[in-house]
């Protein structure tokens, strides 16, 4: 017998609906069930996720309450501000102490603008400003903790009286205060600056020295890379370290004792803007004058592979500079380098202590 057209219609539809809606089991089920989910979804809620972030004004506002944030902040001011005006003589100083063009400051200075404009005199001068925020910041940060840590642990080791060691009838008493809290602080301020920036310093000074194979930060970074990947960008550290050490403690100790003894003698509290200028040159200068035959070498270290005759240790350096040029040549670029230091140094420490006086007095007002 053939189905009935009303029961073929019905199948009809019900294919239909399969179509669409998948297997659900007998086909009346097929029918129903679409319409009973989709009831069921619409009765449901809307599903929302929410992320509420921390509160963080607060952890920071007292992060950056704290004294050393403070004086961190100080040095790398002072840094950029120094560094912005004293530029073209970091120039002039760096090619006379790498023996690049003129022996003489005034020659130097033109040898510059005639070859590369009044834009040479600043010539490695934005990684300097990036160079020596950190490098400041990092510096005058150290200088005043380790200083703090030291003075803080000299006087605990006085109140102590266990500090003592008895061989037979000898009594030897320990004692650190012979050990200058400003001269270790200035040791470990410069060795950790130096140890962070020293690849700035690199870069700096190859787009000082050599702007025509080195043009733009970019290119330089990458040359140095290719040259000898990441040991490229420490290379000269350890002279560096040798000749940063004495000219680190020698500069923080006569800065200190220099403005401890004035403000002594003038019965007084502090310096003056004018007078922390002129002592901060003086310490500036008196470091200098002593580290600077290791600057020397140092610099010939740092950029003897450019001119292909790199000695291979500060010794070779010194023993190279003494036979080519006399004992003199080991202070060749001085005066240059004191026409930079003195103003750099004075003018850094103005600007230190400035700042440090109104980010700290802020400190205490919040």
């Amino acid at each position: 017998m053939s189905p009935k057209p009303h029961s073929l219609s019905l199948s009809q539809s019900l294919k239909k609906e399969k179509k669409y809606s998948g297997v659900f089991g007998d086909v009346y089920s097929m029918a129903i069930l679409p319409k009973e989910l989709e009831l069921e979804k619409e009765s449901h809620p809307k599903f929302e996720l929410r992320f509420q972030l921390p509160d963080l004004t607060q952890p920071i506002r007292e992060f950056s309450r704290r004294r050393e944030v403070r004086e961190f902040l100080s040095g790398a001011l002072a840094g950029a501000m120094t560094k912005a005006v004293l530029a073209p003589l970091e120039t002039i100083r760096t090619r006379m102490v790498v023996g690049v063009g003129s022996r003489h400051i005034s020659g130097s200075f033109l040898e510059v603008i005639e070859k590369q404009g009044w834009q040479g005199l600043w010539a490695g001068n934005a990684v300097n400003m990036i160079r020596i925020i950190p490098t400041q910041a990092i510096e005058f940060a150290t200088f005043e903790c380790v200083k703090r840590a030291m003075t803080s642990k000299q006087e605990k080791w006085k109140q102590a009286e266990s500090h003592k060691v008895q061989i037979g009838p000898v009594s030897l008493n320990l004692s650190i205060s012979w050990i200058s809290p400003v001269a270790v602080a200035g040791a470990a301020a410069g060795v950790v600056s130096t140890l962070v920036c020293h690849p700035l310093e690199v870069l700096k000074d190859r787009l000082t020295v050599s702007p025509e194979a080195y043009p733009s930060l970019s290119i330089a970074i990458s040359k140095i890379y290719k040259e000898g990947g990441i040991g490229a960008c420490y290379s000269g550290l350890s002279p560096t370290l040798i000749g940063m050490l004495p000219y680190s403690t020698c500069y923080y100790f006569m800065y200190e004792k220099m403005k401890k003894s004035y403000c002594q003698a003038k019965n007084k509290e502090s310096l003056n803007r004018p007078e922390m200028l002129l002592v901060g040159a003086l310490a500036g200068f008196t470091a200098s004058t002593i580290s600077f035959p290791l600057e020397v070498a140092r610099k010939r270290l740092m950029v003897g592979a450019l001119q292909g005759k790199c000695p291979p240790h500060m010794a070779a350096a010194l023993s190279e500079v003494i036979r080519e040029e006399g004992l003199l040549g080991l202070y060749r670029g001085w005066g240059a380098s004191c026409l930079k230091v003195m103003p750099s140094s004075g003018i850094t420490w103005m600007f230190y202590e400035a700042w440090k006086d109104i980010l700290l007095v802020q400190r205490n007002s919040l």
